[in-house]
């Protein structure tokens, strides 16, 4: 199935850096990005056959987190029932060492820690992860595990370049910058509400 993705415009990275071309949009065919260019030209050659999806806002790359494994294994993503108790923020540290984690408990943490990286507009991620239930979960997640080192830091997502025949890994960014969408392989896998 082929996708026109339109929203404000597209923003591409390189050796310059990030810009937005505004006007432009995205073709994506089943789950690989077919063309990125002005939107009045990819609707003129797909408009015809494919559908179109506007959005309110930016078309980012995918961002690349390749912290993962410090990020679900060294910290605890509550689940929302336990927020009176231990707060929404991940726990590390001495709160992490004072809960008693246990496979099933770091699963479901590695989960909500997923969805948190997906809220962010991040499609790939890359980590060593000794801990069987968290590669369990990353592994069934619909985010892409690459193979690349680890950086030192912490960080915020990374940006990754739009790439035409590349898969369809996309974030759709806010006036305000705030990820309001996330879409792997040309399927919305994450949407704020």
């Amino acid at each position: 199935m082929l996708t026109l993705h339109h929203g404000t415009g597209v923003r591409r990275t390189d050796e310059a850096g990030c810009q937005v071309d505004a006007g432009h949009a995205l073709v994506v065919e089943g789950g690989t990005l077919a063309a990125v260019g002005p939107f009045t030209e990819l609707y003129a050659a797909y408009g015809d056959r494919a559908r179109v999806r506007e959005w309110a806002g930016v078309l980012d790359p995918g961002r690349y987190e390749p912290d993962a494994a410090p990020l679900l294994e060294q910290a605890y993503h509550p689940d929302p029932r336990e927020a009176a108790a231990l707060g929404t923020e991940p726990l590390t540290g001495d709160a992490l060492a004072a809960l008693e984690m246990t496979d099933t408990r770091w699963g479901a943490s590695a989960r909500r820690g997923l969805q948190r990286l997906l809220a962010s507009g991040t499609t790939a991620l890359s980590g060593h992860f000794t801990r069987a239930p968290v590669r369990r979960a990353v592994e069934r997640s619909a985010v892409r595990l690459l193979s690349a080192p680890l950086s030192a830091p912490l960080s915020a997502p990374r940006p990754r370049a739009l790439v035409p025949e590349g898969p369809a890994d996309f974030a759709v960014s806010g006036p305000d910058g705030a990820c309001l969408a996330t879409v792997l392989g040309g399927r919305l896998v994450h949407r704020r509400a």
